[in-house]
């Protein structure tokens, strides 16, 4: 079993504690989901916003989804860059699993599906 990062995406439609927390709640499932982790298989999870996001923690999701306290939580901001994506939240999950490199599905959201069209993501990987 490898730790693997699993990358996703989202857009917000306002800058408020109850959209940040659905925005990052949603996420959060559809990657856990699409992966198939279980919760005790997660290691870390980090999350970023645009500089426009300040309402709040998006970390504070997973307590509203019941998930352990335990887990290794980190919220920051996004370089400052010209022409991106605004209203943008990213998260990055570090969880063990069986999976390969290739075959972890990448979740990207609402608007933020353009960051996967664009060939290359914030991180400077390639899709």
């Amino acid at each position: 079993m490898r730790c693997r990062g699993i990358r996703g995406a989202i857009t917000v439609p306002a800058n408020s504690k109850e959209s940040i927390i659905a925005a990052a709640k949603k996420l959060l499932v559809e990657m856990v989901q699409a992966n198939e982790i279980r919760i005790e298989e997660i290691t870390a999870i980090f999350f970023t916003t645009t500089m426009d996001l300040n309402a709040e923690f998006p970390a504070a999701a997973t307590r509203e989804l019941g998930w352990p306290k335990y887990l290794a939580l980190l919220c920051g901001h996004e370089m400052d860059v010209p022409e991106s994506l605004p209203r943008c939240l990213r998260i990055l999950i570090l969880a063990n699993t069986e999976r390969t490199a290739e075959e972890i599905e990448h979740t990207y959201l609402g608007e933020a599906k353009k960051l996967k069209e664009s060939k290359v993501i914030a991180s400077g990987g390639k899709t």
